[in-house]
C-alpha cells in the first residue's frame, strides 16, 4: 500500500516557491496598521485628556475640544455643554470603532493571508478568528464600516446646525450606500456557500 507523502515535508519548485514566498510583502503592510494603531491610542488619549481638563474648567482645552469636533455656536462657550459632551464621547467612539477595524484587518488579514498566528486553545484568542476567512473578513469589516459610518452620521446631525443640507444630504446617501453593499456581500456570499454545499 503506498504511503501518502506528507505535504509539509513537500519541495516546492523555486518559481513556485518564490511566488508563495512573496505574501510575506505584506507583513510590512500590517507592520504600517499596527503603527496607525498608536497614533489612534494617542489619539484617544489627546482628546480624553482635553475634555477632562474642559470639565475642570480649563478654557484652552475646551478651545481644543471645540475646534477638534467642528461645533460652532452662536453664543460663546464657556463651559462644557451637553452637545459638546456628547460629540467628543461620539469622537471616542468613533476612535474605538476604527481601532477595532484596524485589529481586525490585522489579525484577520495574516491569519489569512500571510501566516498561522496557532492560536488555537489560547485564552484571549478572538472569537471570530477560529472561522475566519476571505469571505468572514469581508462581512465583518462591511459591518464594521456601517458602525463607524452610523457614528459619523449621528455626529453630524447633532451638530446638523454647522452643516449645509447638501452635506447632510450626501452623508446619509453614502451611509445607505455602505449598508447596500454590505447587504450584498453578505447575500453574495451566502449564496455561493450554498452552491458549494449542493
Amino acid at each position: 500500500m503506498a504511503q501518502i507523502p506528507d505535504p509539509r515535508s513537500a519541495q516546492l519548485r523555486p518559481l513556485p516557491n518564490l511566488i508563495f514566498a512573496s505574501r510575506w510583502l505584506q507583513l510590512p503592510l500590517y507592520l504600517g496598521l499596527i503603527l496607525a494603531q498608536c497614533v489612534y491610542v494617542f489619539h484617544f488619549w489627546v482628546e480624553l485628556w482635553h475634555l477632562i481638563e474642559a470639565a475642570l474648567g480649563n478654557d484652552e482645552a475646551l478651545a481644543k475640544l471645540v475646534s477638534s469636533i467642528g461645533y460652532k455656536s452662536t453664543a460663546p462657550l464657556v463651559t462644557l455643554n451637553e452637545t459638546v459632551i456628547m460629540l467628543v464621547v461620539l469622537a471616542l467612539i468613533d476612535v474605538v470603532m476604527i481601532s477595532n477595524l484596524l485589529i481586525m484587518v490585522i489579525v484577520g488579514g495574516y491569519e489569512t493571508f500571510v501566516s498561522r498566528m496557532r492560536l488555537e486553545g489560547h485564552p484571549d484568542q478572538p472569537e471570530w478568528l477560529s472561522h475566519v476567512n476571505a469571505s468572514v473578513l469581508k462581512v465583518k469589516l462591511a459591518t464594521a464600516i456601517i458602525g463607524i459610518s452610523s457614528i459619523h452620521l449621528l455626529k453630524t446631525f447633532i451638530n446638523a446646525g454647522n452643516y449645509e443640507l447638501q452635506v447632510l444630504q450626501w452623508q446619509t446617501i453614502i451611509h445607505v450606500v455602505f449598508l447596500l453593499s454590505a447587504l450584498a456581500i453578505a447575500m453574495t456570499d451566502r449564496l455561493l456557500a450554498r452552491s458549494v454545499h449542493e
